[in-house]
């Protein structure tokens, strides 16, 4: 029996784990520009996921109009949006091109050891990203 081939988007995956070993640290996700998903925590099923990818783009370009509303400045670099509740925290962070880093977490969660971790992550997702693809030993031939 052959295993089941992983979606594209699972290759990214890995960028969430050490997220998700964070206290409090409940779902992350990460999100195209577009809202498409492209990496979701195992426990965020499917249609929460898109749900979530879309609200992410809405937010992080919500946040870019209001921020130039106020200041006039066209293209604004966001460092991260977070959205307060009694539920808990909802982080945005840009990670990368056309690309954001969502993370949720439970109310008493230390937001800064989580802001920190988040650009860890992806400072390391930025250079995954710009590493050239590996050549079997067959290519090599």
């Amino acid at each position: 029996m052959s295993t089941p081939r992983r979606p594209a988007t699972d290759e990214i995956s890995w960028v969430l784990t050490p997220l998700l070993e964070l206290p409090g640290v409940q779902h992350a996700l990460i999100a195209t520009g577009d809202g498409l998903v492209e990496g979701a925590s195992p426990d965020l099923d499917r249609a929460s996921a898109e749900r979530v990818a879309a609200m992410t783009a809405t937010l992080h370009a919500a946040s870019r109009a209001f921020t130039t509303a106020f200041t006039d400045e066209e293209k604004p670099k966001l460092a991260q949006t977070v959205v307060e509740s009694d539920l808990g925290f909802a982080i945005v962070v840009p990670a990368g091109q056309n690309t954001s880093l969502a993370v949720f977490a439970a109310p008493e969660s230390q937001l800064g050891n989580i802001a920190y971790q988040m650009q860890v992550q992806v400072a390391a997702l930025s250079r995954a990203l710009a590493s050239p693809p590996r050549q079997s030993d067959g290519a090599q031939r």
